[in-house]
């Protein structure tokens, strides 16, 4: 939402505005804030970022040439000076220490606004000047048309540099002199010293002193000009931000007053120092919190003027996680199974987002058939799509009717969401509880230790939790930690499946009884019915009814005769492992196998007592087969879903005694 508006700005929205980060308590509005005023200024700073003001080096020789009186001055007061210091009571007026260095070369006149170089041109000579000095390229070309460029054109200089410049024209007579005394220098942000960066809280008592001045150069301009009227070197703490950023920390307090001192920048982009207009041109950002409108409501004309910008609660899993790991130090994930500090950050986003959603229920007809993944409110699928992420285990049918228009529904109902909940601050001090009560040396933090903890919680923050949450969260995790055992226990033949495979759809491609040579495999083949029920058996499953097998093979000839061979191997040019059918009766035979891969380990005490015993020496008494099974076991909990190896174990030892592989059966 941010960067919409910045990009909005950049092609054109020049209209002053000040833009307000509007949210809940605890939602991260200053965190946010800061955060961007940090890598604005680190930015800033970079070769890549970095900005240029004007700085006028006044040649003195050059100026006194042009005005003689100077230096007989000088020399009269140097004179009298020396016929008068040994009189105690003689003082030298502060202005001879003007002329203390008279060796100087040139007096530095900075642009205390930040003004581009280019600006000390005259409007009419920038567009020559710049021709001149750009060959033509797709740059000029941009610089000469689009809006984000015009300032460079239209845009006035601050009212000292533009004093400074027909001061010089008038002495000088030629802009090419003017110009040899014209410089450019970094503009450094620092936010420390309020230079392009001025950051004030609630708290900040106005400044004593509001007009600044400097006395020692603006008495050497004049004493160079001769005149102490035609540069004023006057001007507002405004002027140190211009181009920069001006943010206020809450509309209250001291700051409402600031709030009201910006009505004339913001509406004109001007500030008035004594007789002086002073442009300022920058970005204003306020933090509001809900209470805090009232304090705006007086100034009526201020509000199309502000650009409001939604802060909520966060809604996204990985970043809410992200918080934690910032706040207590990255070292607390090592204190969980995977999974668990995931579904810590769900519990504590589900209390910011709605539990009804139009959308969902208009997109997935039927909750029911994912409870293994979702809670029956299918809120547990929206924080994946608010993370940008379409979960693999939604059916095809559902991602396919996921479209453009139906995702934009789903996003549009997550505007309102994020604005009640747990806050930011409360999620912190429930995970400082919980990690203080369950982060152990000796053991993990498991999904038992979670439930047990919010469900003990106090009534408020529990009475957040919408009822069956815990539980379906829970089911979910049990799902896909037994899915993360079997993937890991399991172990196949790449080369025998595939040859499974190839016979199976060469076989349903000629009649019951006959016998055939495959002509992917070269193998001979007895086409019985035993021998397509036996890799059925392994495809799908070994219940199914007659009708559904000659259903099955049906669908594989149709699809081998009208797109595999047809097209994929003959046009394309494709070898039978790279079509669509054979991929899909390979996922099948895998998953299949996967399913069945704990039943011989499901009653075996010797196995569970192995996987305890892992890396001890206990564990060498084990039988041979066991020891290489466990250890297979957990070295691809490891590398395949990163457990470490006490987390693979604890994770083992919690599938099997819970029984899992009974309870998803």
């Amino acid at each position: 939402r941010f960067m919409k508006q910045m990009e909005y700005l950049r092609h054109g929205a020049q209209q002053n505005r000040i833009y307000i980060f509007d949210g809940p308590h605890g939602c991260g509005k200053s965190t946010f804030l800061n955060n961007l005023l940090k890598k604005f200024e680190k930015y800033a700073n970079t070769q890549e970022g970095r900005r240029y003001e004007i700085v006028w080096r006044l040649n003195i020789k050059k100026l006194q040439d042009k005005d003689k009186s100077l230096s007989h001055s000088a020399f009269e007061k140097f004179i009298h000076y020396v016929e008068n210091k040994e009189d105690a009571s003689f003082k030298p007026d502060a202005n001879e220490e003007l002329f203390a260095h008279t060796d100087a070369d040139y007096i530095e006149v900075p642009c205390i606004s930040h003004d581009n170089p280019f600006l000390a041109i005259p409007k009419d000579q920038r567009r020559i000047v710049l021709d001149e000095l750009i060959k033509n390229d797709e740059f000029k070309w941009r610089l000469f048309t689009e809006k984000e460029y015009e300032w460079v054109f239209k845009e006035d200089v601050c009212t000292i540099c533009s004093s400074i410049y027909h001061s010089l024209l008038e002495r000088l007579g030629n802009p090419s002199e003017v110009f040899k005394m014209l410089y450019a220098r970094p503009y450094y942000f620092n936010r420390r010293l309020g230079n392009g960066i001025s950051v004030f809280n609630p708290g900040d008592h106005p400044l004593k002193q509001n007009i600044l001045s400097n006395q020692m150069l603006q008495k050497r301009i004049n004493s160079l000009f001769q005149d102490s009227n035609v540069i004023n070197y006057l001007y507002s703490r405004f002027a140190k931000i211009n181009n920069g950023i001006y943010a206020l920390m809450d509309i209250k307090s001291h700051n409402v007053d600031r709030m009201v001192e910006l009505h004339n920048i913001i509406s004109e982009g001007l500030h008035k120092v004594e007789d002086i207009e002073e442009r300022v041109d920058s970005l204003i950002f306020a933090l509001m919190n809900p209470e805090d409108k009232r304090n705006i409501r007086d100034f009526p004309s201020f509000e199309d003027r502000i650009q409001y910008i939604d802060i909520p609660y966060v809604l996204d899993v990985k970043t809410e996680v992200k918080i934690y790991n910032n706040i207590f130090g990255r070292h607390i994930e090592g204190s969980f199974l995977p999974m668990v500090l995931d579904n810590f950050a769900r519990i504590i986003i589900c209390t910011r987002i709605g539990k009804k959603s139009l959308a969902l229920a208009e997109w997935i007809k039927d909750p029911a058939k994912y409870k293994n993944f979702c809670d029956d409110k299918l809120m547990l699928l929206k924080m994946e799509l608010f993370s940008g992420s379409v979960p693999k285990w939604l059916e095809e049918d559902d991602v396919k009717s996921l479209d453009n228009k139906m995702f934009k529904k789903i996003i549009a109902e997550s505007q309102i969401y994020g604005k009640e909940g747990l806050s930011g601050r409360d999620a912190i001090k429930i995970f400082d509880q919980f990690y203080s009560k369950y982060a152990k040396e000796d053991r993990l933090i498991n999904m038992p230790d979670l439930c047990t903890f919010f469900n003990k919680l106090d009534n408020q923050p529990k009475r957040l939790i919408p009822q069956g949450f815990l539980e379906s969260l829970l089911r979910m995790y049990d799902y896909c930690i037994l899915q993360e055992v079997k993937e890991s226990l399991y172990y196949y033949n790449d080369e025998q499946i595939g040859k499974d495979i190839k016979n199976y759809i060469s076989a349903v491609t000629n009649e019951l009884d006959s016998i055939v040579k495959c002509i992917f495999t070269k193998e001979e083949i007895h086409v019985t019915e035993e021998f397509l029920e036996s890799i059925e058996n392994r495809l799908l499953s070994e219940n199914m009814d007659k009708k559904r097998r000659q259903e099955i093979r049906n669908d594989v000839l149709k699809e081998y005769t009208t797109r595999t061979l047809s097209h994929e191997m003959m046009i394309e040019n494709k070898n039978i492992t790279q079509t669509r059918l054979f991929e899909s009766l390979y996922d099948r035979y895998v998953h299949n196998l996967k399913k069945k891969v704990l039943e011989p380990f499901i009653e075996n005490e010797n196995f569970r007592n192995a996987i305890k015993d892992f890396d001890t020496e206990k564990f060498k008494t084990h039988d041979k087969r066991i020891k290489k099974d466990v250890k297979f076991l957990l070295d691809n909990l490891s590398t395949k879903f990163g457990y470490t190896s006490q987390g693979a174990n604890e994770a083992c030892i919690y599938v099997i005694d819970n029984d899992l592989a009974n309870k998803f059966k």
